[in-house]
């Protein structure tokens, strides 16, 4: 008997499913794309209503095949493709292949990976939406169009290896725009004055100045706080007011895809990438056959009526009756979302984050635990808090102070936080409110205060801060730009193409991303303006919806766009050939100007090839150790280092070059900036194979010690574990030492590498065995079992286990 084809996108998904569903059924994987538009032409007839011509992809026609041939012996085809806009594609690209007169394709479609999900699929299938892969398929155009006819124009006005995108380079100008503000940005100066108070019980508070005469007040210098300061000389305190209200703070929806990019504490694409895991199901977790949360690209709150039961009673259960409300909490979803699938859940409400933890990864089970907290927390009640404001007047002055009193904890119980703790929007500036908060004693009007101490406080203005990964998500996705499922991907092209910097976490655009977007404003105004790719993406909705038609909305884009590319290549300025910058050249009197090589822009003399006279464009300025201090001058002539591009990225390099040529690694920081790595620091201590001094140098895994004979010695001095090697201890001498390999992870090998190869993966222990007298031990430790101590001999199974060293806890 034939058995029927289901079709998914990846091998994980497709091991899940085939759990669920009898031995009627035969399940598979298309690795996810299989066609796409040809990558050496523009695949897009402009003049026959936009037709695509699609072309196997290479990588796929072994899995094309192999789909093929299961087709041909199957009763009917189901595609159970994810479920949104480029699930649908896909499954319409393998309907183009595997369609067949006597074979019948069906399209499944569900929310989450468990076996009712996929049954309740099965028993109702439907036909590919054309609608959807309309949608997807002019998406799909658009990018085409805008990437292959505004690449090859800046391949001819710059250099090659450039790329420009309809959506990645709004993000770029967003970048940039913020940029430019902060560089626009004047500092302004301003003081807040605080009073240190005792009333007539403790604790102490302390209360910030808000008004002068009825009026707000606003100190702008240091002589208005010193003539604050002597006002108050003097002046009696007294408690003007005490205001209580009752404040609730409601519980946020449960996460759409661009709400977890922004919560999680991973970059966008390793959330989603995490996410696709958990939701896949391809984790081993006993009494769990599928995924444990609800697909993860949805831009929709929406819950389905089952899961809210299940939550409601896991809430009764766990917090008590009191902490459920008396309906389930209905979330609205913004107005273009598309509102196919639900908002991201756990599947399960029997699989809570600390019963799976063993067996989920250290990255998955931070994810599903700010999944499942923020599910939970979305159908608990308000917080609900005291909030006392306390105004203190002194002579013509007003001090406030507030304070909180928590009254019910609400949804906040999920995280164990009170209604004053709770996650904080990541902030761009620094808002000062016009109180301070603390605990505060018992207060009542009329009561007196003694003055405790009185400090002004300089501060100034702070400009917008540069974009986070989470902050740039929250631009696009506020400003209607792209789809969460390409939030990802936009930014990675960004970094790819060197076109910004990650300093500190934040977006800086490069030297080359401000030049692009500066050209790419300048010719192509509206199809890297904001407002206009918001109305772009909501024709591919109105496609969707069927209110729009593929080849109109192409069309009415392309008309405009043929004439601004006509126009650009007559205008554009060619950085091939050079901008003046109005400086002459220090060396021949040439003009200098600004082009764009292999490694980003530089300044260069008019008068190349005669005079070679050049210098970089400011690049990403690297950090110090403390990240105060200036760069080390060049150790062996004295001049100052200078940032320079190469093959391999940035690095340090003398100004006394071509003289002295000495060059100095950057180093990434943790912040994801750079560092300017230590110079070479020689020792009096001697190389025991070669008798020369040793020097300690920065490498790609930090400070290590080596031969100054360097590459005829090559003598690396590396950290012994007091062991000796039973290979060659006794003969030659050697002993077990840490290594690291080429990817950075700790090895432990003999010392007289590569004449000996013993090699451990486990840190040896200078121990001999209780029980076959083996000459050492070896340290295993491992989340289960802790820190243990194992024999070496494969022989003999002796075993102990031990406390983690402090210094390793």
């Amino acid at each position: 008997m034939a058995k029927a084809l289901v079709v998914v996108e990846s091998p994980a998904k497709a091991k899940t499913i085939n759990k669920y569903l009898g031995r009627d059924f035969k399940v598979v994987a298309s690795m996810g794309h299989i066609r796409d538009l040809p990558k050496s032409k523009l695949g897009v007839d402009v003049d026959n209503d936009f037709a695509e011509e699609y072309v196997s992809i290479e990588s796929r026609k072994k899995v094309i095949k192999e789909l093929k041939d299961a087709a041909k012996e199957a009763s009917d085809i189901y595609v159970a493709t994810d479920p949104d806009r480029e699930g649908e594609a896909i499954g319409w690209h393998l309907t183009q292949e595997l369609k067949g007169k006597r074979r019948k394709i069906y399209r499944l479609t569900f929310n989450e990976i468990t076996k009712k999900a996929v049954q309740d699929a099965l028993k109702h299938p439907r036909a590919i939406d054309e609608k959807m892969v309309d949608a997807q398929r002019a998406r799909r155009v658009l990018d085409r169009l805008v990437g292959y006819k505004i690449s090859p124009l800046l391949w001819d006005k710059v250099r090659r290896g450039l790329s420009a995108g309809r959506v990645q380079s709004v993000a770029l100008k967003l970048v940039c725009d913020r940029e430019r503000e902060i560089e626009a940005f004047v500092p302004e100066e301003y003081w807040n004055i605080f009073a240190r108070l005792a009333g007539p019980q403790p604790p102490e508070f302390e209360a910030k100045l808000l008004k002068r005469g009825g009026d707000t007040i606003k100190v702008v210098n240091e002589d208005q706080s010193k003539g604050v300061l002597a006002d108050l000389e003097g002046a009696s305190w007294t408690v003007s007011s005490v205001t209580t209200k009752e404040r609730k703070r409601h519980a946020p929806p449960p996460f759409i895809t661009s709400k977890l990019q922004q919560a999680s504490r991973f970059p966008v694409k390793k959330t989603m990438m995490v996410a696709q895991q958990l939701y896949e199901g391809g984790i081993e977790i006993p009494n769990l056959a599928g995924g444990l949360i609800t697909y993860m690209r949805t831009d929709s709150v929406r819950v389905a009526e089952e899961a809210l039961t299940a939550v409601r009673d896991y809430i009764k259960g766990a917090f008590g009756e009191q902490f459920l409300p008396e309906k389930p909490n209905v979330y609205k979803s913004k107005a273009d979302a598309q509102d196919a699938h639900e908002a991201i859940r756990p599947t399960s409400l029997e699989h809570d984050p600390e019963s799976v933890k063993q067996y989920l990864t250290q990255d998955q089970y931070s994810l599903y635990r700010l999944i499942w907290n923020r599910f939970v927390a979305s159908q608990m009640p308000p917080a609900v808090f005291d909030e006392t404001t306390v105004d203190v007047a002194a002579g013509d002055y007003v001090f406030r102070v507030k304070g909180t009193v928590p009254k019910f904890a609400g949804w906040m119980a999920t995280y164990g936080l009170t209604p004053g703790e709770a996650e904080q929007p990541e902030k761009d500036k620094d808002d000062d409110d016009d109180s301070v908060s603390g605990v505060l004693p018992p207060l009542k009007e009329g009561d007196r205060l003694e003055l405790k101490a009185l400090r002004p406080e300089q501060k100034f203005t702070q400009p917008p801060a540069r974009f986070s990964e989470a902050t740039l998500v929250k631009e696009l996705e506020e400003n209607g730009i792209g789809r969460p499922s390409t939030y990802a991907s936009i930014i990675a092209v960004l970094q790819d193409r060197e076109y910004v910097n990650k300093i500190e976490g934040r977006f800086k655009p490069s030297a080359l991303g401000r030049m692009i977007n500066d050209l790419l404003t300048a010719s192509f105004d509206d199809i890297i303006d904001v407002d206009y790719t918001r109305s772009l993406e909501d024709d591919l909705d109105k496609i969707e919806q069927g209110t729009a038609n593929y080849a109109k909305t192409l069309s009415d884009f392309y008309k405009k766009f043929k004439k601004d590319l006509a126009r650009a290549g007559k205008e554009m300025i060619d950085l091939k050939k050079g901008i003046e910058i109005g400086e002459a050249c220090d060396k021949c009197g040439s003009p200098m100007l600004k082009r764009v090589g292999k490694f980003g822009p530089f300044i260069a003399c008019s008068a190349y090839p005669e005079c070679t006279n050049t210098r970089e464009v400011e690049q990403q300025e690297p950090e110090s150790e403390n990240g105060d201090e200036e760069i080390e001058p060049c150790e062996n002539c004295g001049k100052p280092m200078a940032v320079k591009r190469g093959r391999f990225g940035q690095f340090l390099a003398c100004t006394g070059y071509p003289e002295c040529k000495t060059t100095r690694k950057l180093i990434a920081t943790k912040q994801g900036g750079l560092k300017a790595a230590k110079p070479d620091q020689v020792l009096d201590e001697k190389c025991p194979r070669c008798g020369s001094n040793l020097v300690v140098k920065q490498g790609r895994f930090g400070e290590f010690t080596a031969c100054t004979s360097y590459p005829e010695c090559k003598y690396v001095k590396h950290k012994t574990t007091g062991v000796k090697c039973p290979k060659d201890g006794e003969s030659a001498g050697g002993e077990i030492v840490e290594r690291k390999s080429r990817r950075g992870k700790v090895f432990f090998g003999c010392s007289n590498y590569p004449d000996c190869d013993f090699v451990l993966w486990n840190r040896p222990i200078a121990e001999a065995c209780p029980k076959c007298s083996a000459p050492f031990l070896v340290e295993k430790v491992t989340k289960r079992h802790g820190r243990q101590l194992i024999c070496n001999n494969e022989e003999c199974d002796y075993s102990r286990s031990e406390e983690l060293p402090e210094t390793a806890a």
